[in-house]
């Protein structure tokens, strides 16, 4: 099976370690574009780019999501299935591709908590576990 995982937090590299550790395949990385961070305005890359780097995957970071030369390489990998955690809203063009669907691992009780800390407001809501 073909995978593509899509994420940039830290919070994503568990899991896409997960999959690389047990053999799954994955054709490719897609996550935030390098960016000028800090007082320096150093380019800093994301934690899951530094994890692909480091595992040797092939990484995507697209400026545009529903850039067609983008969506034309995406479909070129021919993947089965796309995991997405800590990730951007996409096009649908993007998350329908897979003949498996994209599947979102998300860090929160959702519906109630999404955004920016969605795993901060369900403990400070004294959210205990999912209902």
């Amino acid at each position: 099976m073909k995978i593509i995982f899509l994420g940039t937090p830290a919070f994503a590299v568990p899991s896409l370690k997960i999959l690389v550790e047990n053999g799954y395949e994955i054709v490719a990385v897609i996550t935030a574009e390098d960016k000028a961070a800090g007082r320096g305005q150093r380019i800093a890359i994301s934690d899951v780019k530094k994890y692909a780097l480091e595992a040797g995957l092939k990484i995507l970071q697209p400026k545009r999501m529903n850039d067609p030369v983008f969506l034309d390489e995406v479909k070129s990998l021919q993947a089965d299935l796309q995991i997405v955690v800590a990730f951007r809203m996409m096009p649908e063009a993007l998350w329908s591709m897979p003949p498996l669907g994209t599947f979102n691992l998300h860090g929160s009780l959702l519906p109630q908590y999404r955004g920016a800390a969605p795993i901060n407001r369900a403990i400070m809501n004294g959210e205990t576990k999912p209902d």
